[in-house]
Parts: C-alpha cells; sequence; structure tokens
C-alpha cells in the first residue's frame, strides 16, 4: 500500500503540484485580469471584495502530502488577486467526488478517468490511443482554453476549471516477444475494473483481460499473475516493475493513452470569464509539466525498450480507434473531443491512414 500511495502521489503530482509549484510568481497577463475583473463584476464583487471557494483535493498522504502542500502555496499566490480559496485534502477519491456531488465542494481535483462522470467532453482526453505524445496533448490544452470551446466544458452542474497532464501509460510485458498483437493474443492483461474501453480492447484481439485496481495491477504483473500491465512510466522505479520484466520483459515502446489530472467545479460557482483565466493559467502550465515527464521517461534503462515497427504502430492504432468508435456509440466517449483530437493527429501526421477517412 505503501508504493501505491507513492505512485498515486508521483502520478497526480506531477501533473497537479506543477500548477501549484509555476505558480509561486503567478502573475496574470492583462488579457487574463481582464477576464477576471469581469467575473468579479459579474458576481456582485467590488475591487477589494475577497472571491472565497472551497477547492478539495484527492491526496493519499492527506493535508501532509506534497498535493496538498502545492496547493497551499497557489493559495497564497492567489490571495493578491482577491481569491481565497479554503483546501480540503481527502485520502480517498470516491469520498471527494461524494462530496462534489452534495455541494460540499465548489470544485475538486481528480483522475481524468472520474472525470468522465462530470464532463465527457473533457473526460474524453484520456480516451485510448487518442493523443500518441505530448506534443498532441500540448495542441489540446491550448485548443479546450480557447473561447469557442468554453461552452463544451460546461456539462449542467459541472464544467471542467483546468486540465493537466499526468503522462503516458504503456505496456510492460514480461516477455520481449509480446511485441506485436498477434503475439499479445491468448495472454492475459491487467485492465481496470472501472474502464471497460481497456476490457473492449483487450477482448478486440483476442487477449484475456483481467479486471485489477490501480492498488492491486502491479502485484498482479509482479507475480506473473497477468502478462502485460498498462501503466505510467512513474510506476517502474516506485512499484518496482522491473521485477515483473525481469529476465526477458520491457516496454513497448508505443503510448496508449496520454493520462490526465483535472479540476471539476460547480457550474454556477464560477462564471465563464472565472472559469476562462483558469483555464489559460493551466494550458501556460505545460511547458515545466512537459519537462518533469520527459526526465522521468529519461530514468528508464534503453534495455527495456521494445521496439515497434511502423505495420504494428499502424495496427495498434487500427485496434485502439475501433475501440474508441465503439465507445463513443455507448456513449461513454464524447464524439466532439474525439473529433478534435483526430484533427491535431492529422495535422501533425497529415499521412496517417485515418486522415482520408472520415469516421471518427
Amino acid at each position: 500500500m505503501g508504493n501505491y500511495r507513492t505512485l498515486i502521489t508521483s502520478l497526480l503530482g506531477s501533473a497537479l503540484l506543477s500548477l501549484a509549484c509555476t505558480s509561486q510568481a503567478l502573475t496574470l497577463t492583462p488579457k487574463q485580469e481582464k477576464h477576471l475583473t469581469e467575473a468579479r463584476e459579474e458576481m456582485g464583487l467590488g475591487p477589494d471584495d475577497m472571491l472565497k471557494r472551497h477547492i478539495c483535493l484527492w491526496d493519499l498522504s492527506g493535508r501532509s502530502g506534497p498535493i496538498f502542500n502545492g496547493a497551499t502555496n497557489l493559495r497564497l499566490d492567489l490571495l493578491r488577486y482577491k481569491i481565497d480559496i479554503s483546501l480540503e485534502a481527502f485520502t480517498n477519491e470516491g469520498a471527494m467526488v461524494a462530496s462534489l456531488k452534495n455541494g460540499q465542494c465548489d470544485a475538486a481535483l481528480m483522475s481524468g478517468f472520474r472525470a468522465r462522470q462530470f464532463v465527457r467532453f473533457s473526460g474524453t482526453i484520456d480516451a485510448i490511443g487518442a493523443l500518441p505524445s505530448l506534443k498532441h496533448m500540448d495542441m489540446l490544452m491550448r485548443s479546450i482554453a480557447l473561447p469557442q470551446l468554453s461552452e463544451n466544458m460546461v456539462s449542467n452542474k459541472y464544467q471542467t476549471l483546468a486540465v493537466t497532464p499526468a503522462g503516458a501509460a504503456y505496456l510492460f510485458v514480461n516477455d520481449k516477444r509480446l511485441n506485436s498483437l498477434e503475439r499479445v493474443a491468448g495472454k492475459k492483461i491487467a485492465v481496470l475494473d472501472f474502464d471497460p474501453g481497456q476490457s473492449k480492447m483487450v477482448a478486440q484481439i483476442g487477449a484475456t483481460p483481467v479486471a485489477t485496481t490501480l492498488a492491486t495491477a502491479p502485484n498482479q504483473f509482479n507475480n506473473g499473475s497477468v502478462d502485460v500491465l498498462p501503466a505510467p512510466l512513474v510506476a517502474y522505479q516506485v512499484l518496482e516493475l522491473y521485477k515483473g520484466m525481469e529476465p526477458d520483459g520491457g516496454i513497448v515502446d508505443y503510448p496508449i493513452v496520454q493520462l490526465t489530472a483535472q479540476l471539476i467545479g460547480q457550474t454556477d460557482r464560477f462564471p465563464p470569464a472565472f472559469a476562462a483565466v483558469i483555464r489559460e493559467v493551466a494550458a501556460d502550465s505545460f511547458s515545466s509539466i512537459q519537462s518533469a515527464l520527459e526526465k522521468e521517461a529519461g530514468q528508464i534503462p534503453a534495455t527495456w525498450w521494445i521496439d515497434v515497427d511502423q505495420h504494428e504502430k499502424q495496427e495498434y492504432d487500427s485496434m485502439m480507434r475501433a475501440a474508441r468508435l465503439k465507445l463513443r456509440e455507448t456513449g461513454y466517449y464524447d464524439a466532439t473531443m474525439l473529433k478534435i483530437m483526430k484533427r491535431i493527429r492529422c495535422k501533425l501526421d497529415p499521412q496517417r491512414p485515418e486522415c482520408s477517412q472520415d469516421t471518427e
């Protein structure tokens, strides 16, 4: 449990805490200050009135954790702009989600997987295979901060105030020969029990999905109960996944999903102009987050990486695309977000086979 606690802190910390850490020198641009002034006027606040909101955070170490401490630094900086946020730490993400639903929290910081139930548009960012790299993620972060997409970030009572990347998930395997879809067929692959997208994709290639949780999956891989484990690179060291890969395993060098953390707020507590400021500040923090994630990737010994040829990459892309389309039809993924991410993929790589098709 201790290692699991460290993994979650590392994952969310790289995304959530980076915003807080970089904000120690937070200075709003003239445009952002204008938006903030407009938001204050919408709420009937005078120039010297304090805007107060209650923010809930998921930090498994509670009030002593790095996420909570980083948010405390952010709180102090925001006071200069007459914004006073009170903070509450939750060690259980499910309990925090319930508190947001019952109105205890004005906003809550959570994983992208959990955010989907509140705002399907932003929750679809974590779709399987939708964003091949951090460069794609950067373009998307700047796109969703644009005013013309602000309405998509709102879903009835809730809205997405910020999205930050938490790194890509890769396939950790116990056999280097599992570098193609054909060879993965018949093998046992760990899937999160609350994400149907993973199970659909695994079943599609003829492999056996094994339902797991974030807490149990690493041990199942390390003790050989599953052959393949999708996981972020930070898990290599923190959860000692090299034990599950020894002696003949590795990491398939092709990301399957870009993980995110998202700040979900009550719509009536954050007027549009105020929400726009938060999204712009979050988008501007991308470079510091990217540096942290690239540093993590650089710590993986080169011997573990399993090369994937172009043909196999296209096979992976086709499989993940089919899974996305099925989940779109069931209403699990948002069609508009899928289209936006496809446009980004085709902008960066116009030669992708999907770019000549109009099915996503």
